[in-house]
């Protein structure tokens, strides 16, 4: 018999469903289309919780954003540091990048007190990410002698410092954070999550940037301070709502009294011993050197070659974007319906064949256009890439080496990307220098040299990253973890 106090449940909840509005499925159907990435959600991480966790990539982005764009110039112009030493500072970061894959592998095997794996090690990055944002304002200011007793050195080790604790936060919050990702999403929507994740970070970064141009528009070093801590605390709390109850607790996780933490360098030599798990990072390092090696000549290319004025070279990073934003929707659709990850990256590598060409050909045609659609094709190409890439690592077979075999990816990414960037814009000068000199030749004797040669550079890196990555379409390796279709590389040379 029912007392008094279920009846009353009932009949309430009863109500409560009677009067809650639901929808056709037809209608059901084309909202959930009509929203971006609403398939990426499952029963186990509806999309509310997935957008949630997705605010650890705004938070890098925007991070990411200070650092490469607004304090670049910032630094430069408004504070008159020397450029070299704004170059050594901004690429300190990538001192910690190599280190990725052991941040990765401390997340797949810690025990905390309460049963986390993940969550502790976002929550360091967060907090070596506040820190260096917290004390980087101030340290720019006594590097320009602003301070009182203008110790210029003091200014450059904290600046220094500052840079390399950031760095080192978002190396940390990002692959435990896709870690957990990886750990929440189910094996059928997770190419869906990592393209929103890759879409997460690039709002992150354009949104982040925008605030900091408007918000700097007026400067003045009291305003700069308040936007770097402002960051600082903004970064802090978008990755406290991200984490918030997403990983669940697991006390068998725990390790006893005593009990030794596993050690990296057997689990580490148990990775790249994965079938073709080398070639797979040497593909992921050829791919990524090959398409942000023209990150820093591709506006000057344009403002120099082809005399686009700063406004249009300024839209070529948008146009960039624009391009990987149609590759990371596309790539999620592609892969859920069954493709091979690594199959869509060598798709993004050949694409970048034709980009770079076009980009080669505009000047001597003296077509803009041509330029803008090499750039976009560039950006789609990439876009692809990155995301084949990172799914093949995200579905490996063997659970135990996923925050490894992220923290690989992150590292080898992160040094290829940063390295190609500098040698990039050192081999340009060089030849370009050269040529203009004449000790190229009467034929070479142009400025366009030396553009040249780092994009036919490039090409011939994407030739070797289709070179490594053939063999793990064709022998299907455990990095490749979807169901294949027809491409056509397989018959590549191993």
């Amino acid at each position: 018999m029912r007392s008094p106090a279920n009846a009353q449940g009932q009949a309430v909840a009863h109500a409560r469903r009677k009067s809650a509005v639901v929808l056709p499925p037809v209608l059901r159907r084309a909202l959930a289309r009509a929203m971006p990435f609403a398939d990426a959600a499952s029963p186990d991480l509806p999309l509310g919780r997935l957008l949630r966790l997705a605010l650890f990539q705004v938070s890098v982005g925007l991070a990411s954003a200070l650092l490469v764009g607004t304090l670049n110039r910032v630094m430069i112009v408004e504070l008159h540091v020397a450029a070299w030493l704004v170059s050594l500072m901004v690429a300190l970061p990538l001192l910690v990048a190599p280190f990725r894959a052991f941040i990765g592998f401390r997340s797949d095997v810690h025990a905390s007190a309460i049963g986390w794996r993940r969550v502790p090690y976002v929550w360091l990055g967060t907090l070596l990410q506040f820190g260096g944002l917290a004390i980087m304002p101030f340290a720019l200011l006594v590097l320009t002698g602003q301070g009182v007793h203008g110790l210029a050195w003091v200014g450059q080790l904290a600046a220094g410092l500052a840079f390399l604790l950031v760095g080192a936060g978002l190396q940390t919050t990002q692959t435990a954070g896709l870690a957990l990702a990886t750990d929440l999403a189910a094996e059928a929507t997770r190419p869906r999550v990592v393209a929103l994740m890759y879409v997460m970070l690039l709002l992150g970064m354009v949104g982040g940037g925008a605030s900091c141009a408007v918000l700097l528009a007026d400067f003045s070093e009291t305003r700069l301070v308040q936007v770097v801590q402002g960051a600082a605390l903004l970064s802090v709390f978008l990755n406290m709502v991200a984490v918030w109850k997403q990983e669940p607790r697991d006390p068998a996780r725990r390790r006893t009294r005593g009990e030794p933490a596993p050690a990296f360098a057997p689990r580490w030599r148990r990775f790249v011993a994965l079938r073709h798990a080398r070639r797979y990072l040497w593909a992921v390092g050829l791919g990524t050197a090959a398409f942000n090696m023209q990150d820093i000549i591709l506006e000057p290319y344009g403002a120099e070659i082809l005399g686009l004025g700063v406004g249009a070279t300024s839209a070529l990073t948008a146009l960039m974007a624009a391009g990987s934003l149609a590759a990371f929707a596309l790539s999620a659709g592609v892969l859920a319906r069954g493709a091979d990850p690594l199959r869509l990256a060598a798709t993004g590598a050949v694409l970048g064949l034709p980009a770079f060409s076009a980009v080669l050909f505009a000047a001597p045609l003296e077509a803009p256009w041509v330029f803008r659609a090499g750039v976009g094709l560039i950006g789609f190409g990439g876009g692809l890439f990155a995301v084949g890439t990172l799914t093949a690592a995200m579905g490996m077979e063997r659970r135990e080496h996923i925050g490894m075999a992220l923290g690989a990816w992150g590292a080898v990414q992160a040094t290829a990307a940063g390295a190609s960037v500098a040698f990039g814009g050192a081999l340009r000068d060089s030849v370009s220098a050269l040529a203009i000199r004449g000790d190229l030749g009467a034929v070479l004797h142009d400025a366009v040299t030396g553009y040249s040669v780092v994009y036919h550079l490039e090409m011939l890196l994407l030739f070797a990253a289709l070179v490594a990555i053939g063999p793990l379409v064709r022998a299907r390796s455990p990095l490749a973890a979807s169901r294949s279709s027809s491409f056509g590389l397989a018959d590549l040379p191993g």
